[in-house]
């Protein structure tokens, strides 16, 4: 068999030594609808033949922006690459503003929608893009192109003899697709990453899952648009591992019920808010079943792998996997055997709960401009460390620069941004890709992420604050859904919190206090106020005296994606925050 080396030789090799029947399937009107390999193979092919005949050349640009993952995406995905076009994925919930940049900048040719709200977006900005021809949909929507006219265009096989020879012609060095990165500050870059990026990363992150290949399932999720769940859909395809795609956020949980997947992929905040929703539930229990329980949690919070808590704690966990934890693994369709958490750091206790409970949360680490994986972790061959984020995939070097950011060198690394050569000297240069974390290398060869180097800062005492550390750990408090730590330049940290106002509501309604009835309510009470105090006092101890989050306000505003106070894959835009919040942290630091 050829070896893969560019992303379209994926289904083909699926094809050849899996030959599912299922190999992507969505849920339409109620019913999960399975496209098997072979009609895959045959409807990319189709695309790739409509493209051709409407003129579509090598390095040619289209967009596809899909509100949720499904399966027309990787047909339009790979019958895109077998042209020698390149696809730009966008975000569908970015601005209008952002779309049209993203498309001219792209000189995007033609752009697939999968819905009436996205269409409606690219069709309020079509005048301002001079590239764009045509959109086609996804969903069926009257008055509008839909993706089946180039089904049917493609079925004439007259030009198949083109398609295979651009086929031929494209190397695997060879640009596949342009990313471009939501970024936490100034316009989005076009990363450009080749089919070797993203092939040898989906080869070498495949070492790392520890699935029965050909006979598995994975429930994907997580943004298309964004590298991470993009490279795993790559990588599930190349073992024979059956594509299910959730209809939204909103029903993961029945979805996982009705899949039964072995695999899938999470953010921290997914897993966190999984977390809360299980321990309010435990909340809810009374007498010995309420004991239980927590006993079964506090257990699981002193986890460590490799029995390296003894026989005693091993016999008591084994007894708490029976008693409580069982439930939880059939709450996630009883058949997980690894959650890889990516895009954020994880809090050590999610690590170690969820690892407890049967359920193999691996963290790993990488970023869009290395397709993306550089490390993760491994639950086989002592390869898993909590509070790492593993050891680095084959091929892979990483190197600790003098100041502690981490350098990576591979063959995942792009080949630079597009249009953008000052940017790409900025970060590619001595042979390495430099991220912009700061990090170290353990004995046993394990990666730790402390801060993102850009994101540190100097309080006027001349005391470093790394505020990622400080903002996961008041994280765990469940009265706060989101903090973002100040103090650049001034005397002291301070914090501007974002309360969970669902958790808030739920306590207040427990204690018998009234605070009022909105979220504006809810930041004005002494309670509150007075409440949060308590946790802020509670995880201060673990930091050093200058570290100490010293004040901090409250926002009414819950911080999204749409308001301008998130990136795509929910990191912080600290400058976006700053701004909205001039007058809490003119008030925070007013009399210092």
């Amino acid at each position: 068999m050829e070896p893969v080396k560019r992303l379209f030789d994926i289904p083909y090799h699926q094809l050849e030594k899996f030959n599912l029947k299922d190999a992507l399937v969505t849920k339409y009107d109620g019913n999960w609808v399975a496209t098997s390999t072979e009609e895959y193979i045959d409807k990319a092919n189709k695309i790739s033949r409509a493209l051709v005949k409407m003129g579509v050349q090598p390095n040619d640009k289209i967009a596809i922006i899909s509100t949720n993952n499904r399966t027309e995406w990787n047909i339009v995905d790979i019958g895109i690459l077998q042209t020698g076009a390149q696809d730009v994925p966008i975000y569908p919930s970015i601005s209008e503003e952002e779309y049209a940049y993203v498309l001219n900048h792209s000189e995007a040719k033609y752009c697939f929608v999968s819905d009436k709200e996205v269409l409606d977006k690219v069709s309020r900005i079509k005048n301002q893009v001079p590239s764009l021809q045509e959109v086609y949909t996804f969903d069926k929507i009257s008055r509008a192109k839909n993706w089946e006219e180039l089904l049917e265009s493609g079925k004439d096989t007259a030009n198949q003899d083109v398609v295979e020879d651009r086929k031929k012609n494209i190397k695997e060095t060879d640009i596949a697709t342009l990313i471009y990165t939501s970024g936490t500050t100034g316009k989005p870059k076009g990363v450009m990453l080749s089919h070797k990026n993203i092939v040898s990363n989906a080869v070498h992150s495949s070492s790392r899952f520890p699935v029965e290949y050909g006979n598995s399932k994975a429930l994907s999720f997580l943004p298309v648009c964004h590298i991470f769940e993009r490279m795993l859909l790559y990588m599930y395809q190349l073992n024979g591992i059956s594509i299910y795609f959730a209809e939204s956020l909103e029903t993961i949980s029945d979805n996982l019920k009705e899949v039964k997947p072995e695999v899938m992929t999470a953010v921290p905040r997914l897993l966190e808010k999984v977390y809360d929703k299980i321990i309010a539930k435990g909340t809810d229990l009374t007498g010995i079943k309420k004991k239980l329980f927590f006993w079964a949690v506090d257990l699981g919070l002193e986890y460590e792998p490799y029995e390296q808590n003894g026989w005693w704690y091993e016999t008591k966990l084994k007894l708490a996997r029976k008693l409580i934890f069982s439930k939880w693994k059939e709450a996630l369709g009883g058949n997980l055997e690894i959650i890889a958490s990516g895009s954020a750091a994880l809090q050590p206790r999610l690590a170690r709960i969820f690892n407890a409970a049967g359920i193999k949360v691996m963290e790993g680490y990488g970023l869009t401009e290395t397709s993306p994986v550089i490390s993760v972790n491994d639950v086989r061959d002592r390869g898993f460390k909590i509070g790492t984020v593993g050891r680095a995939i084959p091929e892979t070097e990483v190197k600790i620069a003098e100041d502690g950011e981490i350098l990576i060198a591979g063959p995942q690394v792009m080949q630079g941004y597009y249009k953008d050569e000052e940017k790409t000297k900025e970060v590619l240069y001595d042979g390495y890709f430099h991220t912009g974390d700061i990090g170290e290398v353990d004995n046993d060869g394990f990666l730790k992420i402390t801060d993102r180097k850009k994101e540190m800062f100097k309080t006027s005492g001349g005391k470093y604050i790394a505020p990622q550390i400080i903002e996961n750990t008041l994280k765990q408090s469940r009265f706060i859904e989101q903090v973002m730590v100040i103090g650049e330049g001034e005397k002291m940290p301070a914090a501007i919190i974002q309360p969970n106002f669902e958790f808030v509501e739920d306590w207040a309604k427990r204690k018998k206090i009234d605070i009022g009835n909105s979220p504006r309510d809810y930041v004005n009470n002494t309670s509150v106020k007075d409440r949060i105090q308590q946790e802020v006092d509670f995880y201060n101890e673990k930091f050093g005296k200058w570290e100490k989050i010293k004040k901090f306000e409250l926002t009414p505003d819950v911080w999204s994606v749409e308001e301008g106070h998130l990136t795509p894959t929910m990191k912080m835009k600290r400058k976006i925050i700053l701004e909205k919040y001039k007058d809490i942290y003119d008030n925070i630091y007013r009399f210092q």
